[in-house]
């Protein structure tokens, strides 16, 4: 039981560690400041390849809840995202994204009825703090949009992480089907601000092709339906604790691949935030990880949110630099 709950956060880790290559992918193959046509190729393409291998689509009230959902961890994080590394200086927006898990704790108050624990408010508390060591440089002052739109994607993804714990998923449907219909939800709501703000899709070379196809393949339609899959298995609060692995993997990524240098601090504060996604792994009293029901929304309310959880949401844009630009 033991072993098999260890593959399943190591499984569920894969995913911010490779939402973590992100920044290194797109600023290495892919078009210069093109953050919402590389949101649209990440979601769309991985959610309807998902859909071909489910072969399902929502049913009743799931048209709505995919639609939301997929607004939610898709459609509204990717741009705001992308938005806040463009308009905060250097790793501020990864700063307010690891605070996803005291996101999701406040959250898990509302939506679920559960209580926070003093050891889960600290660990989130510690894991911010690493990873702000880790990506925080010296910068000039705060750009007030660019800080406003780092929140609003810190709570869209932590959201979407309560709500999809919460509502679990329809009888006889798996994690592959429920992320593919998210994925795809979000890739339509992306693609007409894609058109309207960037306008044309730019001309591809065989590097960027490479790059968007290991961003849609890799990236986003195995590393969403790990994250999903966790999700159903976990308590939402455990997989956020997962999150600050993203910036981790990037400024290792900067360091091994990109000749970035990692400063003591830096070591320092990466300890500390691997020291919290550990502890966030860690379960009170030993209850069980509460996997949602099938076709019961609010099975998942009681007895599935233990005291541990990003962040969603991460998908590492740019944790060791800024901005994602060439």
């Amino acid at each position: 039981m033991a072993a098999n709950r260890a593959r399943l956060i190591l499984l569920t880790a894969l995913a911010p560690v490779s939402w973590g290559t992100t920044y290194a992918v797109t600023t290495e193959f892919l078009p210069a400041d093109r953050p919402l046509f590389t949101g649209l190729m990440r979601a769309l393409p991985a959610g309807l390849l998902l859909l071909a291998l489910a072969r399902v689509l929502p049913r009743g009230a799931w048209w709505w809840k995919s639609a939301v959902l997929g607004a939610l961890n898709i459609g509204a994080f990717f741009p705001l995202l992308f938005l806040s590394a463009y308009r905060l200086p250097g790793g501020m927006a990864a700063v307010v994204g690891s605070v996803g898990p005291l996101f999701v704790v406040g959250l898990a108050a509302l939506l679920l009825g559960q209580r926070p624990t003093i050891r889960t408010v600290l660990t989130g508390v510690v894991a911010a703090f690493g990873v702000s060591l880790v990506v925080l440089k010296a910068a000039g002052a705060l750009d007030a949009v660019g800080l406003l739109a780092a929140l609003a994607a810190t709570a869209a993804m932590s959201t979407g992480t309560v709500l999809t714990k919460r509502w679990g998923r329809p009888d006889g449907i798996g994690p592959l089907a429920l992320t593919g219909w998210q994925l795809t939800a979000g890739g339509l709501l992306i693609a007409p601000l894609a058109l309207l703000v960037e306008g044309a899709p730019p001309a591809l070379d065989g590097e960027s092709i490479g790059g968007y196809l290991y961003l849609a393949v890799a990236n986003t339609a195995v590393a969403y339906w790990l994250w999903f899959r966790g999700i159903g298995r976990l308590s939402a609060t455990q997989v956020t604790f997962l999150g600050p692995l993203s910036p981790l993997t990037a400024a290792v990524v900067g360091w091994a691949a990109l000749g970035q240098a990692l400063t003591a601090l830096q070591l320092v504060g990466m300890a500390l935030a691997f020291g919290a996604t550990v502890a966030g792994q860690l379960r009170a009293g030993g209850g069980g990880a509460g996997r949602a029901t099938p076709g019961r929304p609010g099975a998942s309310r009681r007895g599935s949110f233990t005291s541990t959880e990003e962040s969603r949401r991460k998908d590492s844009m740019d944790v060791t630099g800024g901005a994602l630009r060439r």
